[in-house]
C-alpha cells in the first residue's frame, strides 16, 4: 500500500502542468489594450482636484500684444532698477549681513549653517518672504 502511494505521489507530481505568465500592461501608451483608455481618462477625472478657475492660461490669451509689450518692458525696468539699487547698496562685492531698507521693503540679511538668508518684509502689507543662498 505505501509502495503505491508512493508510486501516485511520483506520478502526481512529474504529470503536473504549468503555464507561461505573461504580463500585459493596462495603459495604452504602455502596450495596453486600446479599450482601456476612456476608463482610465474617467478614472484619472474622478480623482482630478484640481479646478479649472485656476488655471491662468485664460489670463495670457486676453492679453493683445501691445499688453503683452508694456508688461514685458514694465518688468525689464523694475529689474534693472532692483539691480542699480542693490548695485548702489552692497556695491560690485558679495551681500553682507545687515538691516536694510528700500522704500517699504525691509530686508534682513544674516549667515547661517545654510548660507545667506534674506528675510524680506513688505511694511506695506506685511506680506513676508524668505531667501536662501546656499554657501
Amino acid at each position: 500500500m505505501k509502495a503505491f502511494i508512493l508510486i501516485l505521489t511520483f506520478a502526481g507530481i512529474f504529470s503536473g502542468k504549468s503555464q507561461q505568465l505573461v504580463y500585459k500592461p493596462v495603459n495604452p501608451a504602455f502596450g495596453g489594450d486600446s479599450f482601456n483608455y476612456q476608463w482610465l481618462l474617467s478614472s484619472a477625472n474622478a480623482q482630478n482636484q484640481f479646478d479649472q478657475k485656476n488655471d491662468f492660461s485664460g489670463l495670457l490669451d486676453n492679453l493683445n500684444s501691445l499688453d503683452s509689450f508694456s508688461q514685458s518692458l514694465n518688468r525689464q525696468v523694475l529689474s534693472e532698477l532692483s539691480r542699480k539699487l542693490f548695485e548702489n547698496q552692497f556695491g560690485e562685492g558679495s551681500i553682507q549681513p545687515g538691516n536694510y531698507l528700500f522704500g517699504t521693503m525691509y530686508l534682513q540679511i544674516t549667515t547661517t549653517v545654510q548660507g545667506l538668508l534674506i528675510n524680506i518684509l513688505d511694511t506695506s502689507t506685511g506680506d513676508q518672504s524668505e531667501v536662501i543662498i546656499p554657501k
